[in-house]
């Protein structure tokens, strides 16, 4: 008897599909690509959308195809590109009021020419005729400029972007450099995808994080500071930017900081200390490495051939100084080193009482890695959880309980 092995081909972009998160599991994207040079831009951004588990559809003007060639884009997404509207009427199955509606219509990159058809609702591109479908079945459209720099200066386009804006689309700033609006980095679009599928559950609360390490002048070349990368202040703050809330992050230099988020920076304690009466915010985190102490600085450089003391003098507790200027909710970290997990909350306990913390994430450094963390979570009504988990994993708990109340 002849026996038939059935082999099922897997297209390759199932190798990556939810290997960075799970965040757009489930979410079917259509991307619109115009006739900008920065269609080439395409393929990376496909496949980070693909990494965080979105079902990427390319819809592509004939203008585009001259950019970049279909068989990229299938590659890229794994599935053929529309470039031409026929019979099957994808325009109406992908945007339309239908049961098979995509979540979301994503134009990157878009022309000058393709958002001003848009606004005017001038359909002559298989892109536009899907944006038309999309305003009017209200799905939720993002569009991300790119063009010269001059073109993106033009006042009426302006009024046509405000006007797409005041009908609900979400725009993704260019990055102005060399004189032209090149297209957003990848990952802001990604960012802003995630934002606009997201539940929106903090969309009327105002965000607050302080992250990366404090840095004390020893003298004009040398300073004191903490080991920190910001990292996890970076993941709270893109946790609670995709769920709609209005973020501002104050970060140390030398953190990055995704260009979408309103950023402040400072170094010292001291820039801290001035920067906390400018705290507005409904909820406050504080994961910042921030230093315990001042220094009586040098002036010029402390010669190295002679031995030098260094007087340390109590730092002001930042912590307080929020408390004292806001009513909003507080969440603490509490780093330690070299004691057992029964001191580490005995001593969390105290700073959460201390400062009238809502929440605080304590933990060892030597739990802690560059990504991961092990990390013990005790709240204001006493409940205590410890996880063993990713850094940004940890940021969606945190917002979890929080939202919980």
């Amino acid at each position: 008897m002849d026996v038939m092995l059935s082999i099922i081909y897997m297209h390759p972009i199932e190798d990556i599909r939810g290997s960075s998160s799970s965040r757009l599991g489930g979410k079917t994207i259509v991307l619109g690509i115009t006739g900008s040079i920065a269609a080439v831009e395409t393929i990376r951004m496909a496949r980070e959308l693909a990494r965080h588990g979105a079902n990427v559809i390319p819809v592509m003007s004939e203008a585009a195809t001259k950019i970049i060639h279909p068989d990229a884009i299938h590659f890229a997404t794994g599935h053929d590109p529309i470039i031409k509207l026929d019979g099957a009427v994808k325009h109406v199955e992908l945007c339309g009021e239908t049961s098979s509606r995509a979540d979301l219509l994503l134009i990157a990159p878009a022309t000058a020419n393709t958002i001003s058809k848009i606004a005017h609702a001038i359909d002559d591109t298989p892109v536009t005729t899907m944006a038309t479908c999309a305003m009017g079945s209200k799905m939720p459209i993002v569009i991300v400029p790119a063009m010269h720099g001059s073109m993106y200066k033009h006042e009426l386009l302006l009024n046509n972007i405000q006007l797409l804006k005041d009908h609900g689309v979400i725009f993704v700033q260019p990055r102005v450099e060399e004189g032209k609006a090149k297209i957003a980095s990848r990952d802001d679009i990604v960012h802003s995808a995630m934002r606009t599928l997201g539940d929106n559950t903090f969309a009327s609360k105002k965000v607050l994080i302080i992250t990366g390490p404090t840095s004390e002048p020893v003298d004009d070349v040398r300073v004191m500071t903490n080991r920190s990368t910001g990292y996890t202040g970076v993941q709270l703050a893109l946790e609670a930017f995709y769920r709609g809330a209005e973020v501002e992050v104050w970060a140390s230099t030398g953190v990055d900081v995704p260009n979408m988020l309103v950023v402040k920076r400072f170094e010292t304690v001291g820039d801290l200390e001035n920067l906390a009466g400018e705290a507005k915010a409904d909820i406050i985190l504080v994961p910042a490495a921030i230093s315990d102490f001042l220094i009586e600085k040098y002036e010029g450089k402390v010669s190295s051939s002679e031995p030098t003391t260094i007087e340390l003098t109590q730092a002001p507790k930042i912590l307080g100084l929020l408390r004292k200027n806001t009513q909003a909710l507080i969440v603490g970290f509490k780093a330690e080193t070299g004691i057992g997990l029964e001191e580490l909350e005995s001593r969390a306990i105290k700073r959460m009482k201390e400062h009238g913390l809502g929440m605080i994430i304590a933990n060892l450094i030597e739990d802690v890695g560059p990504y991961d963390t092990k990390a013990m979570i005790l709240r204001k009504d006493g409940k205590k959880d410890i996880f063993e988990l990713k850094k940004s994993e940890l940021a969606t708990i945190v917002f979890d309980i929080i939202k919980g109340g």
